[in-house]
């Protein structure tokens, strides 16, 4: 059986498990942003344990594989009656989190300090200036670094099918081990991750170009 006809036999399976993987990294990737909000704000404040707390959770991230952080989730979470699609986006969430929150702490920081100041001159708590000046700025200059971790976010979640979850990389690995040949449909689910990146790489593009339009 050739390639192509491979290709054309499985695309429904396909298909599924690439709707899968599309909903672990669009949920995940959405929960990721508030995560790595959150500790950008505790690593950018002045109070010196919220920076610690912060870069503590941003050494574990970075010093643990992603696929024992995904474990440990999925173990932990399942005792407690957690479905293994939440507990495989929050074990995602929260790796990507860590990253996110580096991308907002620079480009929060990358903001002149004298528009803070401009928005406190005008009768703003320092909260409003910051939702209303620094943040808009700061998500314009985020969005390439961030379009770069939701792909990476996209392909990290292949790391799902080691706890059996039937995504795009466990669909590929199912059937070359059923079939013997593992090279055709590692190629066949090479193509479906190639228009997941391109369909991403489209949808960060028109927000940068709308971003830039609105300044």
């Amino acid at each position: 059986m050739d390639l192509f006809t491979k290709f054309m036999d499985t695309y429904p399976v396909f298909l599924k498990g690439m709707l899968l993987t599309f909903q672990l990294t669009i949920v995940s990737v959405f929960i990721a942003i508030f995560i790595g909000l959150f500790f950008a704000f505790l690593k950018i404040s002045k109070v010196k344990v919220l920076e610690w707390i912060a870069d503590i959770y941003i050494f574990l991230v970075r010093g643990t594989p992603l696929v024992v952080q995904i474990f440990i989730f999925y173990f932990g979470l399942t005792a407690l009656d957690i479905s293994q699609f939440w507990s495989v986006v929050l074990g995602l969430a929260f790796h990507n989190g860590a990253y996110i929150a580096e991308i907002f702490r620079g480009s929060i920081q990358s903001i002149d300090k004298g528009q803070m100041e401009a928005g406190r001159s005008l009768g703003m708590t320092a909260g409003l200036a910051m939702r209303r000046i620094i943040l808009p700025q700061a998500f314009r200059r985020a969005m390439p670094p961030l379009g770069n971790q939701f792909i990476i976010a996209l392909k990290d979640s292949s790391l799902a099918s080691f706890i059996g979850m039937y995504e795009l990389f466990n669909v590929a690995t199912t059937y070359g081990s059923n079939e013997y040949d593992y090279m055709s449909y590692l190629l066949i689910v090479a193509v479906y991750y190639l228009v997941l990146v391109l369909i991403f790489s489209i949808l960060v593009n028109v927000i940068e170009k709308r971003m830039a339009s609105s300044d």
